[in-house]
């Protein structure tokens, strides 16, 4: 089975240089442990979320942005030529280097931008490493004609604030240069490494203040953020070679060989379409735009650690705001994870919600940094049977049923006895019945402060159908263990 990424993502020089068309555009990574990166595709940054590096400082889930921008210009001869743009608070836009981008691609969900400098041509690349807390920014050069020498120089600006933050006038980060780049102490017990072999580096401590976020004004936030430079990178480009940097928070070697670290994100990118149409043989049959939504359905897939070392799967329930969440992912499992043939993810991640369950509920809300699980859904538990019950049609697999089987008898137990928040079945008509006041537990959880938009107390229509679903699912199960 010969596969190839899919190209279906494509903006030519029109879309790129106007840059309201450009900036609507955004490009999106994760890494499988978390933390994220994310832009627009002219290169300004218009959101709080957006930057190189988004990622956990303890738990998998209170991100931060620690590592917003790699700006580069082009050093032809005496002259510079930035390829950035940037928004001030001023409403100026300088300078203006997405009028320098002659195209823009997804090459399977690698971010790619081409840049027209009079007759230089020089590529864009942007990569997470999955597994690991790590971004990688690589540039070539394609088109040289003249043979000049050009190099090509990138300001590193970092941050270390709670990604859903407004800006927090954080200290200056201590900077100490390394053999291959530069080592930032944004935060105790937390550096950034910035590691290169393709060009020099060299130090800075200023402030770039008042950067200008659009998006954040148009949700009625503060939208003014401030960020670090802590060094530059100077790269020779020379024609066909890439040159550029990995920016990661795991200590230890890690050498930064660019090409070869390219490679290995897109093999395992076209390992995962194949294993997906091996497992799932209808997928061979659909168009190229269902690959890209299958790369993208598995950056929703991440890995827990669980004490002792251990880990599980879990879904994010959405980028930039949302963690883990568990109604979400109970959903989302039989088409991320079943659908797609995932078998061992969906079972991980179904096996390590068993610890989880308590009286009778699921968690539907996991807050990050060693805080209480929130038990305020009605529905959670009952999706967590029907996900089961999906995984059972999907594998047959009656062992972890039956491990997960006392489990569900409580969930079962508990809602027909009551639990938390006035949650019970209703012996008059079997019916559940749910909530009490200021907790929002439905699908329907808008909440303003202490003001409960739709509080929906009663018995939900949709939550009863959950209910009888979840007794019919039950008789199921104990027929076949």
């Amino acid at each position: 089975m010969k596969l190839h990424l899919p190209q279906t993502v494509y903006l030519d020089r029109a879309q790129c240089n106007d840059l309201e068309s450009a900036e609507q555009a955004e490009w999106w990574l994760a890494d499988g442990k978390g933390g994220y990166a994310g832009g627009t595709v002219a290169g300004t940054l218009t959101r709080r979320y957006h930057g190189l590096l988004i990622a956990p400082l303890q738990s998998s889930l209170q991100r931060h942005l620690l590592f917003a921008k790699a700006d580069a210009d082009v050093l032809d001869g005496e002259r510079v030529i930035p390829l950035y743009s940037n928004r001030w608070r001023s409403g100026a836009i300088n300078p203006r280097g997405h009028a320098l981008i002659e195209s823009f691609h997804l090459d399977g969900r690698m971010p790619v931008w081409r840049y027209r400098v009079d007759d230089l041509l020089i590529e864009a690349r942007i990569w997470m490493e999955h597994g690991r807390h790590g971004t990688d920014v690589a540039w070539r050069l394609l088109e040289n004609p003249g043979e000049r020498k050009v190099r090509l120089r990138a300001r590193l600006l970092v941050d270390v604030r709670d990604h859903h933050a407004e800006m927090d006038h954080c200290e200056l980060p201590r900077v100490a240069q390394t053999q291959c780049g530069l080592n930032v102490e944004l935060a105790a017990g937390t550096t950034l490494h910035f590691c290169t072999h393709y060009g020099t580096a060299e130090r800075a401590d200023f402030r770039v203040e008042d950067f200008d976020l659009p998006v954040e004004r148009a949700r009625g936030l503060p939208a003014t953020d401030h960020h670090w430079c802590v060094g530059y990178l100077t790269f020779p480009l020379h024609h066909g070679d890439w040159v550029g940097f990995n920016a990661r928070l795991e200590d230890g070697e890690h050498v930064c060989y660019l090409e070869s670290d390219m490679q290995a994100c897109q093999a395992r990118d076209l390992s995962l379409l194949t294993r997906t149409k091996i497992t799932a043989p209808e997928f061979d049959r659909c168009p190229v735009w269902i690959d890209q939504l299958l790369l993208a359905a598995d950056s929703f897939i991440i890995q827990q650690k669980l004490p002792r070392s251990e880990t599980r799967h879990a879904v994010v329930a959405g980028y930039p705001w949302f963690g883990e969440w568990g109604r979400d992912s109970m959903i989302a499992l039989p088409g991320l994870l079943l659908a797609t043939g995932r078998y061992e993810e969906a079972r991980s991640l179904l096996l390590g919600y068993l610890p989880l369950v308590d009286g009778g509920m699921l968690p539907n809300y996991f807050p990050g940094d060693g805080e209480t699980p929130q038990y305020n859904t009605v529905d959670a538990a009952l999706w967590y049977v029907e996900a089961w019950c999906a995984y059972l049609v999907g594998v047959q697999d009656f062992t972890s049923i039956a491990q997960a089987w006392p489990v569900l008898q409580q969930i079962i137990a508990h809602y027909r006895d009551g639990t938390r928040h006035g949650i019970g079945m209703d012996a008059a008509d079997g019916l559940l019945r749910a909530g009490e006041p200021g907790v929002q537990l439905t699908w329907m959880d808008a909440k303003v402060g202490d003001f409960v938009v739709t509080p929906r107390q009663g018995k939900p229509v949709e939550i009863n159908a959950l209910w009888y679903n979840a007794l019919c699912t039950m008789a199921q199960f104990a027929a076949v263990l």
